[in-house]
């Protein structure tokens, strides 16, 4: 297997920024298209369990877009294969001082392009950060 081709890494990191510009801005529908359209698809959250794309559209439908604002750090791409990747980063949000967010996602090459099948979003206190 080959381990983080630059042309994979590159692609997924494209993915990933327009996955970051969508969330700072709202943008839903980048959002929804992001994320794989399939009940297996899952989004662990700060104060959520989502199971589905349903479920995860439901909840972008609902947020609030106030305070989204964030900045990242330590973002690590690792691609597996052609069609598989992780993408990690740590981020950090004015409204939230003294602590640290922390994402994972787990992207998909499908016929339409990445997805994420699998997200996985908490935050703890910076002082804990390593």
């Amino acid at each position: 297997m080959e381990i983080d081709l630059p042309e994979v890494i590159a692609e997924v990191k494209a993915a990933f920024d327009r996955y970051e510009q969508a969330l700072v801005t709202n943008d839903v529908t980048v959002l929804g298209e992001l994320f794989r359209n399939d009940p297996r698809t899952l989004r662990y959250g700060i104060g959520e369990n989502l199971y589905g794309y349903e479920a995860i559209s439901g909840f972008r439908a609902g947020r609030s877009p106030v305070g989204l604002n964030r900045r990242t750090a330590k973002t690590v791409i690792s691609s597996y294969g052609r069609d598989t990747a992780v993408a990690s980063t740590l981020f950090y949000r004015d409204t939230a001082p003294g602590k640290v967010g922390r994402q994972m996602q787990t992207w998909i090459r499908f016929p339409e392009g990445w997805r994420v099948v699998a997200a996985h979003v908490s935050i703890i206190d910076e002082s804990k950060e390593t």
